[in-house]
């Protein structure tokens, strides 16, 4: 058992072997899965009279061929035609990355210097695809795959092009999950639970913040997942009043509150959960809060149902937190769609908040928080959990108990 330089011995050893979880699939889809999506994404094409797609996103690259890097914040491109098979535009430091993770067959290579202008390459593959003049391309800017200072370098480049914001296209098919992602996000919900157990294992007075991320994320690393797709959020004391990751870390007090938000995440798929514990002795604003936060959720889980909308779910939110007074110390959003997420942050864009339109189907997945800060007394309780939306309702992924943690 290997100690952290805390003091902190971690719980778990040899929890994963390739041999425990078979022989790992790359990329992790089966082609007929991969070839389902295309279809899917060209009928939406079709649909929007496009000849092709530009994606720059980094979830649509990785949901419709496997390719998984972080090189992203580069110039990446792949070209989606209405026939034939996409294509994509990177750097040589991407290429063998691509072949290794991802089902791509065509794969191009920009070369890196100070008067690199991809752009230029990409003009020159859209004239050789028959993809430049008089064509009509979507394009994916909702991302953080392309900068303000590429879409410049696309803008000036593609002038006998006409490009369209076609940014939601595949970020709307990918909210309804195939049979094989939801294995893969029921995986990334034990990986949550376990976590969970981790810090819970690791909370104490005189606990040092930094040795609890870190038994929470190794444990998580430790049976075969991923690094999330932005920082695990812990604060305690004052600092358990923020819901942001922030620099710098301290030690728990004998009577303390410590908010966490992480998530378990297996092949790049996300199912957050949320939790407020409490060292020493709860004060009674932690136990209203909870029972409050406990009360809001179900209620929220309860109309996570096919046929509502994702302002429905938001308003029992307000409904139930309203009554408990807490109009000042919730937020004005309370959860989102969760799935295959990048760097920096695993939230897709669909949320949860008034008047939110986005309807509710069957095989959608989602993480419903109840967020709860009282600046003038100084406490937190905030709860949150993955859900899979059923035929008939939703089910909650995870295991572990709604009532408030004490240690």
């Amino acid at each position: 058992m290997a100690a952290y330089k805390f003091g902190i011995t971690f719980p778990h050893t040899a929890l994963y072997s390739p041999e425990t979880e078979g022989e790992i699939q790359m990329p992790h889809f089966s082609k007929g899965e991969y070839a389902e999506r295309l279809a899917k994404t060209r009928a939406a094409m079709d649909a929007q009279d496009l000849d092709g797609m530009l994606l720059f996103a980094p979830e649509s690259h990785y949901w419709l061929t496997g390719y998984d890097t972080f090189g992203f914040c580069f110039f990446q491109c792949m070209i989606v035609p209405r026939a034939g098979d996409p294509v994509l535009l990177t750097r040589s430091a991407d290429l063998r990355q691509a072949k290794h993770t991802s089902i791509l067959r065509d794969i191009r290579v920009w070369v890196d210097s100070q008067t690199a202008n991809p752009a230029f390459d990409l003009k020159a593959l859209l004239k050789e695809m028959g993809l430049y003049k008089r064509k009509r391309l979507g394009v994916e800017f909702d991302t953080q795959g392309l900068t303000a200072k590429n879409w410049r370098m696309v803008e000036a480049a593609l002038t006998k092009t006409k490009l369209v914001d076609a940014s939601p296209l595949i970020s709307n098919l990918r909210l309804v999950k195939s049979d094989a992602e939801i294995v893969y996000v029921r995986k990334a919900a034990e990986l949550s639970d376990h976590a969970l157990d981790a810090a819970i294992e690791m909370t104490h007075a005189g606990a040092h913040e930094g040795a609890i991320l870190a038994g929470m994320q190794g444990d998580i690393f430790a049976r075969g997942g991923d690094y999330a797709g932005n920082e695990f959020i812990i604060g305690s004391g004052d600092g358990a009043l923020l819901c942001r990751y922030f620099s710098g870390r301290r030690r728990l007090d004998d009577n303390d509150q410590l908010t966490l938000e992480w998530s378990g995440a297996w092949r790049r798929y996300h199912a957050p959960m949320m939790n407020t514990l409490i060292v020493g002795k709860p004060r009674a604003e932690h136990e209203r809060m909870r029972e409050a936060a406990r009360e809001a959720l179900q209620a929220c889980e309860t109309a996570l149902k096919p046929g509502n909308t994702m302002g429905d779910v938001f308003n029992e939110h307000v409904r139930i937190l309203d009554k408990y007074g807490y109009r000042q110390q919730r937020l004005n959003a309370c959860g989102y769609s969760v799935g295959a997420r990048f760097t920096p942050s695993w939230m897709d864009s669909q949320m949860f908040y008034e008047a939110a339109g986005t309807e509710i189907r069957e095989n959608m997945t989602f993480f419903i928080h109840m967020i709860l800060m009282d600046s003038e007394t100084g406490a937190a309780q905030c709860l949150g959990r993955t859900s899979l939306v059923t035929a008939s309702g939703s089910e909650c992924l995870s295991r572990s108990t709604l009532d408030l943690i004490v240690t």
